[in-house]
């Protein structure tokens, strides 16, 4: 159990960085976007990011349900 509770530390430490580094692509591409509001290729960079960071916050999430299960 000891094992299983390090992992969904490690999972949960990695999901936590990815998200930071997606949030900073995302402000980054915002900032573009502000100079060049229609570019379409960054329209797309934009709404991959987003998905990205739905798809981190969804693993998040999910890793502190069972982070919670191993403690109690």
């Amino acid at each position: 159990m000891k094992d299983q509770h390090n992992l969904y530390e490690r999972q949960y430490a990695k999901a936590k960085e990815t998200l930071k580094t997606l949030e900073k692509q995302k402000s980054e591409i915002d900032f573009k976007l502000d100079s060049d509001p229609i570019c379409s290729h960054l329209h797309k960079e934009l709404r991959t990011v987003n998905l990205d960071i739905k798809i981190t916050l969804n693993e998040i999430e999910h890793v502190e349900s069972h982070i919670f299960k191993c403690e109690v």
